[in-house]
Parts: C-alpha cells; sequence; structure tokens
C-alpha cells in the first residue's frame, strides 16, 4: 500500500476503485471492425449494424425460429472414442472440452415446434462443437431427426455449420456421408418436405451429402458454402478467384441456392414455404420474436420479402 492508498478515506477510495467490465460487453464487428454493445446485438438478432450473420448455437436457432415453445429431442448415444485416437492430446480430451464450452454432447441438437402454425422438426448443427464436424454422433442425430420427422410426418428443416468430416473418426466419420444421404430419402419417400438453411460455414462433406439434397435451399447472407475452402482451390488451380466466390450471394446467382435471407425475415420465409409444401396457406399463425405478438396473415405470407 502506497503512502496516498494511506491518506485516502476509505470512502474516496471505493469510489475510485477499478470495476471489473464483462468481457462480453462490447463485440466486434469482423467486417466494419465496429464495436457493437452486445445487448444490441441480442436485440438484432446477433446480426451486426452492418449486416454480418454471427454464428449462433442451437438454443438462439431454436429461438429465432419456432413460434413459441419447442421440445428437444434427445440425442442417440454412439461410442466414445471407437479409433482410441490421439493426436497431440487425446480425442476424449477434445470431447470433454468441447462437451464443457458448449453444454451439448454433440454437434447437433434436434428440437420440435411449430413454424408458421406447422408442426416441424428443426436439425441444428453447431459450429462451436469441434467445428460442427461430421461425426458418429452428428450422423446418428441426423437419422434421429429424419426418423422423427417420418414419425410425426413433419417437415425436416436442417440449419447446417459444419468444416467437413471429424478426422478422428477416420472412415467412420465418412459413413455419416451415405447414411445420412439414405435418411433423406425415407424423408422424401414418406412426402415430406426437406429444407436446407446453409449457414457460415458450410463446407467438406456436409456439403457435399445433406446440405446440398433438399427440396429448397436458403442461405444467410454472407455465409461460406463450399467443399474444399478458397485458399485450397486457388493453391491447386493457382489462379485468382472471383470475388465471393463461394459466399451465399454467389451461390444464388449461380443458381446452386434459392433464397438469400436476413436472419430476422428466416422465420415467416419458413412458414410461407411450409404452408406451400404442405397446402395450408390459410392459416394466420402468430410470429413471435423481434416483432412479438404480430400476426402473419394468409395474405401477408404471401409477399415477397425482397
Amino acid at each position: 500500500m502506497n503512502w496516498i492508498s494511506k491518506l485516502t478515506p476509505p470512502g474516496v477510495s471505493k469510489m475510485f476503485a477499478k470495476r471489473d467490465t464483462p468481457e462480453n460487453l462490447w463485440v466486434k464487428c469482423p467486417v466494419s471492425g465496429e464495436m457493437v454493445f452486445n445487448k444490441d446485438l441480442e436485440a438484432g438478432m446477433y446480426v451486426t449494424p452492418a449486416g454480418h450473420h454471427m454464428r449462433i448455437g442451437p438454443d438462439l436457432r431454436f429461438k429465432f425460429t419456432f413460434d413459441g415453445e419447442w421440445t428437444e429431442i434427445d440425442l442417440p448415444p454412439v461410442p466414445k472414442d471407437p479409433l482410441k485416437f490421439k493426436d497431440d492430446k487425446p480425442y476424449t480430451s477434445r470431447l470433454s472440452a468441447a462437451r464443457k464450452k458448449t453444454g451439448r454432447e454433440d454437434a447437433m441438437a434436434i428440437g420440435v415446434g411449430h413454424i408458421g402454425g406447422v408442426e416441424s422438426t428443426v436439425l441444428v448443427q453447431d459450429f462451436a462443437f469441434m467445428g460442427g464436424s461430421l461425426g458418429m454422433g452428428a450422423g446418428e442425430s441426423f437419422i434421429k431427426a429424419a426418423e422423427t420427422a417420418v414419425k410425426r410426418k413433419t417437415p425436416f428443416i436442417v440449419f447446417t455449420a459444419a468444416g467437413g468430416a471429424r478426422m478422428q473418426e477416420g472412415c467412420l466419420s465418412l459413413m455419416q456421408m451415405p447414411r445420412t444421404t439414405l435418411a433423406i430419402q425415407d424423408v422424401k419417400d414418406a412426402g415430406l418436405p426437406y429444407i436446407v438453411v446453409l449457414t457460415d460455414p458450410t463446407t467438406g462433406g456436409v456439403t457435399a451429402s445433406y446440405a446440398m439434397l433438399g427440396d429448397v435451399h436458403i442461405a444467410e447472407p454472407g455465409a461460406l458454402i463450399g467443399f474444399a475452402g478458397p485458399r485450397v482451390i486457388e493453391a491447386t488451380i493457382r489462379e485468382k478467384l472471383p470475388d465471393g466466390f463461394q459466399r451465399a450471394e454467389y451461390l444464388l446467382d449461380k443458381g446452386m441456392v434459392d433464397k438469400v435471407v436476413h436472419r430476422r425475415d428466416l422465420r415467416k420465409t419458413l412458414a410461407r414455404i411450409l404452408r406451400t409444401l404442405t397446402k395450408r396457406p390459410g392459416s394466420t399463425p402468430m410470429i413471435e420474436g423481434p416483432d412479438e405478438g404480430r400476426a402473419l396473415t394468409a395474405a401477408g405470407a404471401g409477399e415477397d420479402d425482397d
């Protein structure tokens, strides 16, 4: 304690004492570099003023997608470390760290609820869990979600976000690509809609399988969508890629994506598509969220968002 501290009255010292500031009070926009107040970011559905759609987890996805409450389905159990894999640390340690970070067992989450009044099964891929990598757990969860949709006779909606296959599971990870493809076929054989919402990033084996097999493909603005990354492609072909290559808007222009939709409009866009595909154009569900309690009429549902 220095001499100034000794002479300063206790009340004055407390008044000017250094206060701890929460680390997540401000968030830097990756596009503009602007510092955004966390409460403002939350109110804007985690889209920055510059329009950058930040990555969000399953809880927020379900909240922003369903009309109100939803039921979360338990994930099926899978072997923890089938190959006893170890690089600079054991695979089991990486799994434990990812589970502690996200509070989830694996990269997938399944929810059942209503979107625009239409009961739907929604699968969300969480990039925060080991890059949303496709492993046995993710594959089994996808199949469980598809089976749930068939059993309940609901549309099946998948929000993709992945860096590819999970290397720690080797060929067992790659086997999930054909397995998920067969599960999608079961959904289509049942006459149920399969809708894919591509979020940032969707790459690797996920893009090469269930991410590109939807009846309708929607993407969030600016989402990176592809198989190999742009840097890998440039290094391989030794040519400069076009501006915006593999971004949602570029793929929309090339016909790989049906529609690019802002996050604030995603629920009503899905509601309109679901009512059309399930032949329920006359319903008037309540759309909650940023415009809480606003009724979405059949007439309004038919209008274009652009």
